[in-house]
């Protein structure tokens, strides 16, 4: 009888689950996709009644493919893309459909807690901004838009809380989730200032019992092992931030190592022991989640974009891939974008296509296609939607690069787009950093089922996942790209400059329109 591991994430556009054996070797892998629903302005949302269906269905699969009997595994860890809010009853049934990350609906609650508290002291206490929305700033617009049903709701949840509670029905939240609850979370104290929130009128009961990542918050339920193909009474690890996964499952254990994804959003993170970064995303990471943090930039919708292109205006390569064994779409997209040279012939693109977060917090920033040609081909409009994300995630490190920050390079690009070596070199490129790859790219449930098993005592800590990430293709910068990509950098600046406000007239103009 052999001792393993369930790793599940939830991303924004799908969820992930693997298994791995006591030497940290994947032994199984299953993936689910649901829609992201975006039919209101602002709106970004799941069915959250799907989540613990597809979880069943995934859990089956992995145990299944790796050949184990379900009382083989021995934890389980979780994580989930954050901001993420599913708001459950008494019994613990769906509110509502859950809020995923790109989510901005509670522009005038932000408004109203900027005021009333003030940046400053919003910083100080939760060490980060509110414009990301998190939890308890939808939770006010909740209760000033649909206040009977707010008072249905028992607790709020993250996704990966959820399915915490689906198998064992406690609900929790771990500490590297505080920040994500936000405006009144004590980042330094990992508590809540009651004080703050009296005063903007949101009730501690609504909230969660917290743990540390590694905590064993509960085991599988006699129902949760029926319907999900588990042992009842396997332990429940308290979880993890998405991103901190995926960076631990890509060997991220260090202060100063440094890893890229570019899942829904594009983000860089590199763990510190420092104050947190103004401007920035400050949380614990989970190699020690009370003294050693991580900062993140992120640029809202990253991978996001391309699947965006790939969606909309990609049925010809969506077809092309189905004829040629081992090719997708978005391989066919890379290689039209191969063809074009590096700043897309003057082709320039804003990816801002649900609001900007690090470092212009803009969520009325929408996307900019300038200086489109007659000459220009989907080819151009690939690559230069790639630069832009590219100059995106420049825009926030080089604040951080500037500022001394320790960085172990090269950087290490982990999930999502980074499979592009296209995408891959032109980063590299605008970055002006060496850069290698993972190859071992399970990503985040690999991450969440480290966790399980130091969770579970099985390991002692997450050493294992630094000797076990493979580095492939480095990448040396080239300097006459690097230069190249600059002007367009400054002109993307510029631009975003010259539109900051229009983008306030256009909503202005939408939701008077709405209106009507």
């Amino acid at each position: 009888m052999g001792s393993y591991f369930l790793g599940m994430d939830y991303g924004t556009g799908g969820c992930k689950a693997c298994i791995i054996n006591e030497a940290a070797d994947v032994v199984s892998y299953a993936y689910r996709e649901y829609d992201i629903i975006t039919n209101r302005e602002g709106f970004s949302e799941h069915d959250a009644e799907r989540y613990w269906p597809l979880t069943c269905g995934m859990i089956q699969e992995c145990v299944a493919k790796a050949g184990i009997r379900p009382d083989e595994i021995k934890g389980i860890g979780t994580s989930s893309a954050l901001p993420s809010l599913v708001m459950v009853d008494v019994q613990g049934r769906p509110v509502h459909r859950a809020y995923n990350l790109m989510d901005r609906r509670a522009a005038k609650e932000e408004a109203w807690l900027n005021e009333l508290l003030g940046r400053e002291e919003i910083f100080r206490v939760t060490g980060n901004r509110i414009e990301d929305h998190p939890i308890i700033v939808n939770l006010l617009w909740e209760k000033n838009n649909r206040p009977e049903d707010f008072e249905r709701i028992d607790k709020a949840l993250t996704i990966d809380g959820y399915i915490r509670m689906k198998l064992t029905g406690k609900k929790t939240a771990h500490i590297s989730a505080g920040i994500y609850y936000g405006v009144a979370y004590d980042l330094q104290n990992n508590e809540f200032d009651l004080d703050i929130l009296e005063r903007i009128g949101i009730s501690e009961s609504l909230l969660p019992e917290f743990c540390r990542c590694e905590d064993i918050i509960g085991e599988v339920t006699r129902q949760a092992a029926s319907e999900a193909g588990l042992a009842a009474g396997t332990g429940v690890a308290g979880g993890q931030v998405d991103c901190s996964a995926g960076w631990l499952g890509g060997g991220a254990c260090e202060v100063g190592d440094i890893q890229l994804n570019l899942g829904t959003c594009g983000n860089i993170g590199i763990i510190h022991k420092e104050k947190p970064f103004r401007d920035m995303f400050n949380f614990p990471y989970t190699t020690d989640c009370t003294g050693t943090y991580i900062t993140a930039t992120t640029t809202q919708t990253g991978g996001q974009s391309l699947r965006y292109l790939k969606e909309n205006f990609g049925h010809l390569e969506t077809a092309a891939s189905k004829l040629i064994p081992g090719m997708d779409a978005y391989d066919c997209l890379n290689m039209e974008a191969e063809q074009v040279v590096p700043g897309s012939d003057g082709l320039l693109v804003l990816p801002y296509l649900m609001g900007e977060r690090t470092p212009i917090w803009d969520n009325n920033a929408r996307g900019v296609i300038f200086g489109l040609s007659l000459h220009h081909s989907k080819g151009h409009l690939v690559r230069a939607v790639m630069e832009g994300v590219a100059y995106a995630l420049y825009d926030s490190f080089k604040i951080l690069r500037d500022s001394g920050m320790k960085m172990n390079f090269p950087i290490v690009m982990n999930e999502g787009g980074a499979k592009s070596r296209l995408w891959r070199r032109i980063i590299t490129d605008v970055l002006d950093v060496p850069t290698v790859f993972v190859k071992n790219r399970t990503g985040a449930p690999y991450g969440d089922a480290l966790l399980a098993a130091v969770a579970t005592g099985y390991r002692k800590d997450y050493k294992i996942a630094k000797e076990k990430a493979v580095y492939i293709d480095p990448m040396e910068p080239d300097a006459e790209s690097h230069e190249i990509y600059m002007q367009y950098f400054e002109l993307y600046k510029t631009l975003y400059s010259h539109v900051k406000e229009d983008y306030i007239t256009l909503k202005g103009i939408r939701e008077g329109g709405n209106q009507v």
